[in-house]
């Protein structure tokens, strides 16, 4: 048995010289040049220091960190920025513990990160929510149902906030300005989880950020696209916020021990959007949409882009679909045995993150995997998704979680109140959530997805959990 487990897992990795078409954003350390000392990782760890005298303090910033931060905020536009060593999950709490109270109504769309959702639980507030569009023809969800958003907030007077997603994992953006205007209007406050559009603004060819488009709050991974080290974010607050209790959470949610490693990294990267980032990512969108072309030249592959789905893309991420009758899955498995690394895969497409640091190689390298695919060993059949509303709320979710809960057979659910989320992917949207009543047409979803193949996360060998008591809150 290895003594060095991890150490050994990750060294046989980078010895595999994989194009990298994932987070984090510097790609292998590629995107890491002066001004960390000599870029050899010897310099680099020297700047593992604590708060000594000097450094300044995360919790309470009067000096370099003080100035970094602001420094963020002037190149967003938002009144205040704040330095996240704990990722965008702990910017989400932020967010949420600071905008509301326990009993608050919350606005979420359906397929929130689960964050969001235990945020949610542990605040104790009562979710509504918000349904997602979803293409048949590709497979994927897309964005805010804004005919459901409109009827809800009418329906509900009495929501707080909302949290949005901009953009979602797929890189495809919902109007946030509208959105924005339509939530405030209401007297609702949105909060926008933009963990993978940290870059969004910074060059004319990409969508605009989620401060500008007026957002109340948002989080940023600086990782998943940017010279910055995994983990790292930014959480941006604007006029909306209640900037005393954002301080107060942002202590509460960080560490007292905050890595300078990720201090420097999210300080570097701001520094880069400052002095490259236009120039850079314009290249970056120039390559993405020459090879974009080469490879929609192929065969059973295509890049899906904004005009085949009706909504702003990330030109930045490509949503590579397979046609119907090939598995997705496959297609990400063949690529990591061509030593091409996705970020992740559905049943009908593969996602992959491209950064200014992805060379001309890595595009080629690409690009040659796709061209020699035999694609006769990609062959799957899988289910079509389904559209399903939005069961009834009968425990909110902290009373779910705090319930005694049993395992039963899916098929005997009806009446029953759902324990653990149940996912169906494709279209990785939420069918169930903790506290949702399981209705006959429940039953018969999950039977026609596993019947079909579908992969359904919270059914394991046909059993699913529920509550025991408590099953009728309203």
């Amino acid at each position: 048995m290895a003594k060095l487990p991890i150490i050994e897992a990750v060294g046989n990795f980078v010895k595999e010289n994989n194009a990298l078409f994932c987070t984090p954003g510097h790609k292998g350390g590629a995107g890491f040049l002066p001004p960390f000392p000599d870029g050899s990782a010897e310099g680099l760890l020297k700047f593992d220091i604590t708060e000594v005298e000097g450094l300044d303090n995360l919790q309470d910033p009067s000096g370099a960190i003080r100035e970094s931060q602001e420094l963020l905020a002037s190149l967003y536009g938002s009144d205040e920025a704040y330095y996240l060593v704990n990722g965008s999950t702990s910017g989400n709490f932020v967010m949420i513990f600071s905008t509301f109270s326990e009993g608050d109504k919350i606005l979420l769309e359906r397929n929130c990160h689960k964050s969001v959702y235990n945020a949610v639980i542990m605040r104790k507030l009562e979710p509504v929510f918000v349904r997602n569009t979803y293409s048949r023809r590709f497979g994927m969800p897309l964005s805010v149902d804004r005919e459901h958003l409109s009827e809800l907030l009418g329906k509900h007077g009495d929501i707080k906030g909302a949290v949005i997603t901009y953009p979602n994992y797929y890189g495809v953006c919902c109007d946030l300005a509208g959105i924005v205007e339509e939530c405030h209007a209401a007297n609702v406050k949105v909060l926008v989880d933009s963990a993978h559009g940290a870059h969004f603004g910074m060059s004319p060819g990409l969508p605009a950020g989620a401060v500008s488009l007026g957002a109340d709050m948002a989080v940023m991974s600086a990782h998943k696209t940017l010279p910055s080290l995994t983990q790292t974010a930014w959480l941006h607050a604007a006029s909306g916020a209640d900037l005393e209790k954002v301080r107060f959470c942002f202590n509460a949610f960080m560490s007292t021990s905050p890595s300078y490693l990720f201090l420097c990294s999210l300080e570097y990267s701001r520094h880069y959007l400052e002095t490259a980032g236009k120039s850079e990512y314009g290249k970056l969108i120039e390559a993405a949409a020459r090879y974009r072309e080469r490879i929609n030249s192929l065969e059973h592959v295509h890049v899906v882009g904004g005009k085949d789905i009706g909504c702003e893309t990330d030109p930045t991420r490509y949503i590579i679909n397979v046609e119907k009758g090939y598995s997705g899955h496959r297609l990400l498995e063949y690529l990591r045995k061509r030593r091409v690394q996705a970020e992740m895969s559905d049943s009908s497409n593969v996602v992959l993150i491209l950064s200014p640091f992805n060379s001309e190689g890595d595009f080629e390298k690409l690009l040659e995997a796709l061209s020699e695919c035999d694609f006769e060993l990609l062959k799957e059949e899988h289910g079509e998704a389904l559209d399903y509303g939005i069961p009834e709320l009968r425990l909110l979710p902290y009373e779910a979680l705090a319930a005694p809960k049993e395992s039963v057979s899916f098929l005997e659910a009806e009446g029953r109140v759902c324990g653990e989320s149940i996912v169906p992917y494709p279209p990785g949207v939420p069918l169930l959530m903790p506290g949702e009543g399981i209705s006959k047409k429940h039953v018969e979803i999950m039977k026609h997805f596993i019947d079909n193949g579908v992969k359904v996360i919270g059914i394991n060998d046909n059993n699913l959990i529920v509550t025991i008591s408590g099953d009728a809150r309203r």
